[in-house]
């Protein structure tokens, strides 16, 4: 039966319209211009559809002590004017030519992206390459601006008691790092971002020797760098730009616990996370056997903690795993369980313990392991339908430390890790002195 059904699923897969390149490379062509700028360009001319986004190698893990929150703080400043176009006109002329644009903040990077008709590109590089330097800005930018990103968090965070909790317990997670910082900011350092710290900031980073622009769609190389060296081209590099120079974690020697209480917590549960290695260039191993190891764990109805603490213990009514590979510097492996009525946190925090002892006794179910890679398969050659989502695989990529070449082996490193490769990375990751255990619990639990 197991043979049919997988037999079943290749000859789905195989029917997909576009087999033969959706299993292929993604067709990228990649050059730098004279100032440094990195330029990718991804074809696919199955619609006449383009994707613009510039990247910069600046997230909030880059931002000054004291200044936590200004990268983001910066993503929303840079709608408004230039010398160009007046404040807010940037997503109108986006709107009017039938397109849809927006930006996005991380650890690792601050991105900014157009969505539009393959023949509205140039105008697309016209305008983001103004804000890259011509950005405009008063003192009621600042202010207006300020408030906006102050109500951002209290609307995501403060009045979300899941969210307080993970912040502190990723504050607790980085003993010196800067991702334990959060990327919206601390709330009494933003309400301290002037137009000095923005400007700084826009000064020192914006530039296009600390940019990435990927275009996706339906382009040539040829076309994308006729553009790119019309408008981008002409900007100059800051010569005073370095190396990304981070404080690092020291060694991590003594487990960390926590307790967040909070009146407006309706469901208790536990998360621990430890530190673990990132995605490093030309030795993604590692990583690519943490992925699969968070899919086999937490990864859905047949994952080993749905099975063993859902179904066969019915210790708790929620479980999952987590893992974000792709970081510049060391990321976390995250256990998340929600204890079922009756079952107290220490029981519950007990019973995930056991299990992934166990996990690591009884080693990788070899159908699991094969059902796991067959549905990466899958979804790699579904994700080639967007344009958007290709650009941004590489984009994350580029701006976290990663190469093309790195982003093109990905799906073979995740093919050939074994089942003695998944076992070695949870010993290596699972050690106590590197985690932090929290409980999140409302004010009347007692345990």
């Amino acid at each position: 039966m197991r043979i049919l059904t997988r037999l079943v699923a290749v000859v789905a897969i195989a029917a997909m319209p576009g087999l033969a390149a959706a299993q292929g490379k993604d067709d990228v062509t990649t050059f730098t211009l004279d100032n440094g700028l990195e330029v990718v360009v991804i074809e696919d001319h199955r619609a006449p559809i383009v994707v613009q986004q510039l990247w910069y190698r600046a997230g909030s893990a880059d931002e000054p002590a004291g200044s936590s929150g200004v990268a983001h703080f910066l993503e929303h400043l840079l709608f408004k004017g230039t010398e160009k176009m007046a404040p807010g006109e940037f997503s109108k002329v986006v709107a009017a030519n039938g397109g849809s644009d927006n930006a996005f903040t991380s650890f690792d990077y601050t991105g900014y992206y157009q969505r539009v008709a393959a023949d509205r590109l140039e105008l697309m590089m016209q305008m983001e390459s103004d804000r890259m330097v011509n950005l405009q800005l008063d003192a009621e930018d600042i202010l207006t601006e300020r408030d906006v990103i102050i109500e951002e968090r209290n609307t995501r965070v403060e009045n979300d008691p899941g969210a307080l909790f993970r912040e502190q317990r990723n504050a607790a997670q980085y003993l010196n790092h800067r991702y334990g910082v959060p990327i919206i900011g601390w709330r009494h350092e933003m309400e301290q971002l002037d137009l000095e710290k923005a400007l700084a900031f826009y000064r020192k980073f914006y530039a296009p020797n600390n940019a990435i622009l990927v275009v996706a769609g339906d382009v040539t190389p040829d076309q994308v760098r006729t553009l790119a060296e019309k408008y981008y081209g002409v900007i100059p590099a800051n010569p005073e730009l370095g190396p990304r120079d981070r404080a690092q974690e020291p060694p991590q020697t003594s487990a960390r616990r926590m307790t967040f209480r909070d009146a407006r917590v309706a469901q208790p549960y536990v998360m621990r996370s430890y530190l673990a290695p990132e995605r490093d260039p030309g030795a993604q191993e590692k990583a690519a056997a943490l992925v699969l190891l968070a899919d086999i764990l937490g990864g859905g109805q047949t994952s080993v903690l749905t099975r063993k603490l859902q179904f066969d213990t019915q210790t708790a009514v929620y479980t999952s795993a987590f893992y974000d590979a792709t970081a510049l510097d060391d990321t976390t492996f995250g256990l998340v369980i929600v204890p079922a009525d009756g079952v107290s946190l220490q029981e519950a925090e007990d019973a995930l313990d056991a299990a992934v002892a166990e996990f690591i006794e009884e080693g990788v179910d070899a159908d699991q392991l094969e059902r796991i890679k067959f549905q990466m398969k899958a979804s790699q050659i579904y994700a080639r339908d967007s344009a958007e989502g290709i650009a941004r695989k590489y984009g994350n990529a580029l701006t976290s430390g990663l190469t093309v070449e790195d982003v093109q082996a990905w799906p073979d490193v995740l093919q050939a890790v074994t089942e003695e490769d998944i076992l070695a990375a949870a010993r290596d990751v699972f050690r106590e002195e590197r985690s932090v255990t929290g409980w999140l619990m409302s004010e009347e639990v007692t345990q």
